[in-house]
């Protein structure tokens, strides 16, 4: 059988890489697969196929709609299989167990996992995304320690040694040997990222501090923490934002780096005195997190298709709209990788950069020293850039470089925040840009809104009574439309008893053609823009919706709470 490295050059790894990385991983003491996924050589799941290849181990590109065994969760600590990234699959009907790894050169923790749990191990190998993704799925429901932590605050927490307990990057599954309140504050956003929350809050109330994570844009009440230690946590929240733990009359801002093992996720803390104490809310952005590409996040094949044609153009603003939370970044990002950077130059300006891209350079936003969107944007015409995108256009200053640079031959991507596609021109207009500088420059609106999904573990298909058939044709459908059944989720342990698992979009897509140019020229309403562009064929977001419904994808509540709005 052919040798590793001659497999890995075969794989497209050239020969003088493979030489220098063996000396580094002799050098170092590390594995040769890590070296390699380190100077980023080689992809994840290349290397990974190689090897399971050599050693005759299976390989699983995807580990969606695994379940986990109830032993492997019950019997191996989450910090076990955090730290060594092993995961159960399944177990055969003689008890050799399947666990996922993506270290296939490092048998001492598969060792210590077949002595913790009494079973043969069969090793897969998988990406190290889905194996952290289905732990995080496998051990939600399991008790995050949080009561104990609450168990060990003590009542005189001593608050003041706190400021000198923070780390530059807080790593939340470490806390052996940290005190009482650390170890509280660390367990709640470890659970809080395990759940996929994007918000944690500390909510003050007359007899507790209540936390409450949202996740898939939901709020969700979770472990009330006693009156008694609310300003210890609120300070110690504090600190790790680097914010003055002194000042508690006025809001205040903070941002701090939390590790969970390898990876690293951004904190963005404020904070804003109330009549019960100071109130926090956490956001949370997992650098980690999977990046979506178009075909992935709910656009139709026509909306697909129109995206595409437009990401091939030249020029143009490209604007992506919708109220906070509706996941403009994502669609941004998305189409973002569909561009080949190894034929342009690619250049961006966020606040904050929520995903790192590959071959894309990006720039992160920073008012106190003077770079802001507009600043970014005029300092990119300079780079030589093809592709341009500007995390959000906010004013008229932003606006007018945004569209300069679209009239001299830039693609440029940005975000607005209107409620649907048409009213996205007026508020342009309204901020001070010229009629026609908007309708030569803008190019495709697109509107969206994120619905929750029905949950694929308690989704049944029910016949239609007067309750639904109510429901739906507040939507514009009616039970023949659906073939007379809907599909809507239980309620179950794994969503909540929500009925609702994950999210995905709906959109409705406005490009700028004749028509239209010669409606913004002439100031014509938002309105009346809207409803002309239905007639030429346009998709509105509860048109989209309803296709939705129809695909058994989400229920008429969902498209209902998030199109009042929508005219149509």
């Amino acid at each position: 059988m052919a040798s590793i490295g001659d497999m890995l050059v075969d794989a497209g790894l050239a020969r003088e890489r493979l030489e220098e990385s063996r000396k580094i991983a002799m050098t170092n003491g590390e594995s040769l697969d890590r070296v390699l996924l380190q100077k980023e050589y080689m992809d994840e799941v290349t290397v990974l196929q190689v090897y399971a290849k050599h050693l005759g181990f299976e390989f699983r590109k995807s580990l969606d709609g695994t379940r986990v065994p109830e032993d492997f969760v019950n019997n191996v600590p989450v910090h076990f299989a955090r730290n060594y990234n092993l995961i159960a699959l399944e177990l055969n009907d003689d008890g050799i167990l399947k666990v996922a790894t993506c270290a296939p050169l490092e048998p001492h923790p598969m060792d210590d996992l077949a002595a913790l749990i009494g079973n043969e191990i069969d090793p897969v190998l998988a990406p190290r995304l889905e194996i952290t993704t289905l732990i995080a799925r496998a051990y939600r429901h399991k008790a995050d320690g949080v009561d104990q932590a609450l168990a060990d605050v003590a009542e005189d927490a001593d608050i003041g040694s706190l400021a000198a307990e923070i780390d530059e990057a807080e790593d939340v599954l470490d806390v052996s040997n940290k005190a009482p309140i650390i170890k509280l504050v660390n367990t709640i956003m470890f659970q809080a990222l395990k759940l996929r929350a994007s918000d944690v809050h500390f909510q003050c109330y007359p007899d507790r501090l209540q936390v409450r994570f949202r996740i898939d844009g939901i709020l969700y009440d979770m472990d009330p923490i006693p009156r008694r230690v609310q300003d210890a946590i609120i300070s110690r929240v504090k600190v790790m934002g680097k914010m003055d733990i002194a000042e508690r009359r006025l809001p205040q801002d903070g941002r701090a780096t939390i590790r969970l093992g390898d990876g690293e996720v951004d904190v963005r803390i404020s904070s804003i005195p109330t009549t019960h104490g100071e109130r926090i809310v956490m956001r949370l952005l997992d650098k980690t997190a999977k990046l979506y590409r178009i075909n992935e996040i709910g656009l139709s094949e026509k909306n697909q298709a129109t995206l595409r044609e437009y990401l091939d153009y030249n020029h143009g603003i490209i604007l992506v709209t919708g109220p906070t939370g509706s996941g403009k970044t994502t669609t941004l990002y998305g189409s973002m990788a569909e561009i080949d950077t190894t034929q342009k130059n690619v250049l961006t300006i966020e606040d904050p950069v929520e995903y790192s891209m590959p071959g894309i350079s990006q720039v992160q936003v920073n008012t106190k020293k003077g770079l802001t969107f507009a600043s970014g944007l005029r300092a990119f015409l300079r780079q030589d850039p093809d592709v341009m995108m500007v995390g959000e256009i906010r004013d008229l200053e932003t606006a007018e470089v945004a569209i300069r640079a679209a009239l001299t031959g830039h693609l440029v991507f940005s975000t607005v925040h209107t409620n649907d596609a048409a009213s996205t021109i007026t508020r342009m207009v309204d901020q001070g840009v010229e009629p026609y500088l908007v309708s030569s420059s803008v190019i495709l609106i697109i509107a969206q809104r994120l619905i929750r999904t029905v949950c694929v573990h308690c989704k049944v298909r029910i016949s239609i009574n007067d309750e639904w058939a109510a429901k739906l044709k507040k939507v514009g459908l009616t039970p023949e439309e659906v073939g007379g059944e809907v599909t809507y989720g239980k309620g179950c342990d794994e969503c909540f008893h929500s009925g609702y698992s994950g999210r995905t979009a709906i959109y409705e897509f406005l490009p700028v053609d004749e028509v239209l140019r010669t409606q913004i020229m002439e100031g014509v309403g938002a309105t009346v823009m809207k409803r002309a562009a239905g007639e030429r064929g346009m998709i509105s977001l509860r048109a989209d919706g309803r296709d939705k419904i129809r695909a058994g994808l989400s229920t008429p509540d969902e498209v209902l709470r998030v199109t009042q709005l929508d005219l149509d």
